[in-house]
């Protein structure tokens, strides 16, 4: 089975976190019951709750993002946003609230992104709250409620919908991880330096910038 192909009725608790990447039980709401929540439930709690929420296989997982990680994510969407408006107005821009769906009844929120403006009729910001986008490049910034697991799906997600570059940025180790569809990863460190690759040709920023303020 695919894994964004929805799943819905586990037979424990236990087969629920371990379908999600054997994520903390803390992060995983009840109501409405897993298997059943749908993308109105992602906008409904946002609206009355302030809050976070993907929604995968029916179940709404809540968002969770430290101060460190939020710092990391919004250097680096400013410069690419500097970058994007020095090249001419490049594509949309969105933050670490930037809620979108890859596909029916799944809802994903990186903590950046990028979507060039031909994926966009009219060159138009979405008007639906959830919007139905695709973006060329997702940022994730590790946090240290992320588990390995959590993370594979997710990237196994933005691989299979086209996601043409995602950005795993790691804190912890002042490391970013460099995919591009099914190909090995490339991992960066401090002495190297960050490109944009196709996506945002000629964008390049030096990773220990990104950790200076660390």
């Amino acid at each position: 089975m695919s894994q964004t192909e929805i799943r819905t009725g586990f037979d424990t608790i236990d087969d629920l976190l371990e379908s999600l990447g054997g994520i903390s039980p803390k992060r995983v709401r009840l109501f409405p019951s897993p298997g059943t929540a749908t993308e109105e439930d992602v906008v409904r709690i946002h609206d009355t709750e302030d809050r976070l929420c993907e929604l995968i296989d029916g179940t709404l997982v809540e968002k969770t993002m430290g101060a460190k990680e939020s710092a990391v994510a919004l250097e680096l969407m400013v410069l690419i946003g500097m970058f994007s408006k020095q090249s001419g107005n490049l594509g949309l821009l969105l933050g670490a609230d930037g809620t979108m769906q890859l596909m029916r009844g799944l809802v994903r929120i990186p903590d950046g992104s990028f979507t060039r403006w031909d994926r966009l009729p009219a060159r138009k910001y979405p008007a639906e709250p959830v919007p139905n986008l695709v973006p060329d490049l997702a940022i994730e910034v590790i946090s240290p409620s992320n588990t390995t697991r959590e993370m594979d799906r997710k990237l196994d997600d933005y691989i299979q919908v086209g996601v043409r570059l995602v950005w795993y940025v790691d804190p912890a180790t002042r490391t970013i991880r460099v995919y591009t569809g099914n190909t090995d990863p490339i991992e960066l460190t401090e002495a190297d330096t960050l490109d944009g690759g196709d996506v945002l040709l000629g964008f390049r920023v030096p990773v220990k910038q990104l950790f200076e303020l660390l």
